[in-house]
This record gives C-alpha cells, structure tokens and sequence, in this order.
C-alpha cells in the first residue's frame, strides 16, 4: 500500500471537500434540526458521480477503488456525518446492483441510481434478526415467473424516501444458504412503511420499518442467484464497514479542526486555550488516534481492492478501531468546547450524536470482535 496519494486522488479529495463546503456546510445544522431528506443534494452529488463511485461503469458508474471512495467520504463526513453516511449506503446499494442485478434490471434502474436521479436503501435488518443477520425470516416464495415476499425489515436508512430496495430474503431452507438479493422497487404494493423513528443522530436521514405483504417481484429482479444473498449481504457489509469507519474519521477530522481553532481563539485565566499542556496534550492524543484510525481504514480499503482473503478481517478491524476512535475524538473536542460545546450553535453536538450510531451499524463493534478473534483463533490468520 502507497501511503502517498496520487495527484489524481487529491484532486478528487478536493472536488469532495468543495462539495461539502458548498452544498452540506450551510445546510447540515437545518437537515438535522428539521429532520430533512435533502434529496436535491443527493442529486448534485450524482453529477460530480459522487452516488456510483465504485459502481460498475456500465451502469454509469465511476468504478473507482474503495480507497478512492474513502478519500470522497472522509471530507463529506467532516461536515456531515448524517448525510454522507446515507450517501455511503446509496453507493452500495447501486453497486449491488451492477455487480450481480439481470441485464433489465441494470439497464433500467443502474443509470438513475449513478445518476442519484433514484435513490436506493439496503434491507437486510430485521425486527429479530440484528447481528444475527442469517436468521431473518422475510420470505420470497417463488410464484410462476415472479416472487412473492413476505416479512419486515427494521431500521432501514432511507425507507419511505428512496426508489429502490435492496431485500434480502428467504428462498431455501435454514441459515445463511438459504437467503436471496432482490432489487425491489420501493412503490411496488404490498409495500408499506412505519412511522419515522426519532433518533438521537442521523436525522437527515429518514429510518423506517418496511412491512412486505404479498409483494410480487419479477424474477428477474433477482440479485444473482437463489442462495447467494447472504454472501452478497457480506460483501456488501465489509465495503460498508470501510464507509462507515470513514464517516467515523471524518467527523473526527471536523472535530478536531473545530477544536484546534476554539483552542487557539478562546481566552481563560489570561491565556488562549492552546497555551495549557493538559490540553495541547489532549490535542495530540486526538491527532495520534485520529491519523491511526484512516491508516487502518485505508489499508482495509486496499486489502478489499485487492481481493486479499483476509479482507473482511482488516474491514472488521478498522470499522471497530475507527468508530471507537472517532466518537472519542468528537468527545473529547466537545469537552475542549467546555459549555459551547453541548449548545448547538457549534458543531459538535452534532458531530457527537452522528457519530455514535457508528459503533453499533454495520455490525456492532462487539461483533467485530467476534469477527476477528474467530479469524485468530480458529483459522490462524496472520496480522503481521
């Protein structure tokens, strides 16, 4: 792995970094106050091909490395978690559909989602099937040429606001084997969508439970093939937890960007802020994780890139190190703010309720731990 970035991949940094200053900047604080969808930004983000960055190219996506997408998530996420982290969601979402949707699915669909022109949400969550994910219950039962689904999912980011559904449901028998991948079109009947829960963070984004009620789905709107869901919803989860673990750094990024300023600007005891130790200290120690926290994600990120079999572990790693960094970087720097800090004239508030998600999403950190001792311990991986 390079630690140098190219000049291309700083230019697109900084097309990613001048996005979020115009478009999420002035609006972020709004979003989240008024629990808004922003979609017209969602629609600007599609024509800088910032909503199909890895996607394939032949649905109109940019088919960039996740290390490229990590750089364009990071500088959203300095700004606003929320929204980026939705847009994250989308970015997988569509790949899925590259990767393995039927030619008339990518044909019709693949285009308006790299577009952001649609917007898509990912339903593998289930109201009893969490971090137990291969024992959902959400039934696809084949009928002639369509499939018939039944069940609910929970907690689905962007439900009730988005055009198409990425559903995992079951096709075979017990277990893991027996899931599959649909491509469902959000307004299909049978579909209904419960109440939007009020969240401690990420209120630009809507979440929702989805209710499935007999909904018929042409067949070819099957994601590879039967029983290949749950392997599908892994590979999705180990790019989502790089996502994830880049709005983690992100946000800390903003945090401690916010902080170094207040610091240097806030008068106590006849001194700035930044002329204490105690504090320059805590600045650095918050630098230190912060920069510790992107290397792993980045080198997570390539592992992927490079089809490394041991992949998923370096994803698990850096999403359980990064979100746990990160949501104690955007502490830390709203108790550098003292009192500003809880009031919401100031970012960190939101940075702070933003970020916490994180270490629950995408697999909980604890079972990340899972994830990686089982690696160690029952199939000798190396991590040197």
């Amino acid at each position: 792995m390079d630690l140098e970035l190219t000049d291309e991949q700083r230019a697109f940094a900084q097309a990613a970094r001048d996005y979020a200053q115009g478009e999420l900047a002035p609006n972020a604080a709004r979003w989240d106050a008024q629990a808004i969808f922003p979609r017209e930004a969602f629609a600007r983000a599609g024509e800088l091909g910032f909503c199909a960055i890895y996607a394939s190219p032949d649905i109109g996506g940019l088919g960039l490395p996740r290390l490229d997408a990590t750089l364009v998530f990071e500088e959203m996420a300095a700004v606003d978690p929320s929204t980026t982290a939705f847009l994250t969601i989308h970015n997988m979402a569509t790949w899925m559909v590259g990767q393995w949707g039927q030619a008339e699915i990518r044909e019709s669909w693949g285009p308006l989602l790299a577009s952001g022109e649609k917007l898509a949400s990912y339903c593998l969550t289930e109201p009893n099937a969490g971090s137990d994910a291969g024992s959902l219950t959400t039934s696809a039962r084949r009928d002639g040429d369509h499939y018939v689904l039944n069940g609910a999912k929970a907690f689905i980011s962007g439900g009730g606001e988005t055009d198409l559904l990425v559903v995992m449901a079951r096709t075979g028998g017990d277990g893991p084997g027996g899931v599959s991948a649909f491509a469902v079109p959000a307004d299909t009947p049978g579909i209904s969508y419960g109440r939007k829960e009020e969240k401690m963070g990420w209120n630009s984004q809507s979440t929702r439970p989805i209710t499935f009620e007999d909904v018929r789905v042409p067949g070819n709107h099957l994601l590879g093939e039967e029983g290949e869901g749950f392997k599908i919803a892994m590979k999705g989860l180990d790019g989502g937890r790089i996502n994830i673990g880049t709005c983690s750094v992100g946000a800390a990024q903003g945090a401690l960007d916010a902080a170094r300023q207040y610091m240097t600007e806030r008068r106590q005891f006849g001194r700035t802020l930044s002329e204490f130790q105690a504090l320059q200290f805590k600045l650095a120690d918050m630098a230190t994780h912060l920069v510790a926290a992107r290397q792993m994600v980045r080198l997570a990120a390539c592992k992927l890139d490079a089809g490394a079999p041991d992949a998923g572990t370096y994803c698990a790693m850096a999403k359980r190190f990064a979100t746990d960094m990160g949501f104690q970087i955007c502490l830390d720097a709203q108790q550098i703010h003292g009192g500003y800090g809880y009031l919401r004239d100031y970012p960190l508030e939101r940075l702070v309720r933003d970020t916490r998600v994180h270490q629950i999403l995408e697999g909980t950190n604890e079972i990340m731990r899972v994830i990686v001792a089982r690696q160690l311990l029952e199939k000798g991986a190396d991590v040197r």
